[in-house]
């Protein structure tokens, strides 16, 4: 099943406005439309379903209204959320699969900067394209530093 964000929840995510715990805050970024709850759980965040269905509870977020051929497909795609242990000798994933292992690294490493990366978190959140997130990776690195930096640049194939 996949799930997105509510008007509601998109306010929320703004203003704050709703307490929520970081492990709800984590898994509440990833949830974009394209990601299935499975994996969302599978991203190794911590996140338990309890979360989720609390973020549902709140009517933060709902059932995608993608029709439910689309959301099969999506969930029987192998889409990796966590960063690659090594990178191969030769990246052969596709620009959206480089997206797709970048985006909730990128997510990680902003939202453990608090305040200080706010905007930088949603700017993050707002990239929506391979092209947009690697124009952050800059950013980021300076932000976070080499070290944290460096499973982002090799999620990225830079």
């Amino acid at each position: 099943m996949i799930l997105v964000k509510t008007e509601m929840g998109q306010q929320v995510l703004k203003d704050r406005s709703v307490r929520l715990t970081p492990r709800q805050r984590s898994a509440f970024i990833l949830f974009d439309g394209k990601r299935s709850v499975a994996q969302v759980l599978a991203a190794g965040m911590g996140v338990a379903q309890e979360d989720v269905d609390q973020l549902v509870d709140l009517g933060l977020l709902e059932r995608s209204t993608a029709s439910m051929s689309e959301a099969a497909i999506a969930s029987a795609q192998p889409a990796s959320l966590a960063a690659p242990a090594s990178a191969p000798a030769t990246d052969d994933r596709s620009i959206q699969q480089r997206y797709q292992d970048a985006y909730p690294v990128a997510t990680r490493l902003t939202a453990a900067l608090g305040l200080r990366g706010f905007r930088l978190n949603l700017a993050v959140e707002a990239a929506t394209t391979y092209e947009e997130l690697a124009a952050l990776a800059p950013k980021i690195r300076s932000a976070v530093g080499p070290e944290k930096a460096a499973p982002l640049e090799q999620a990225l194939g830079s």
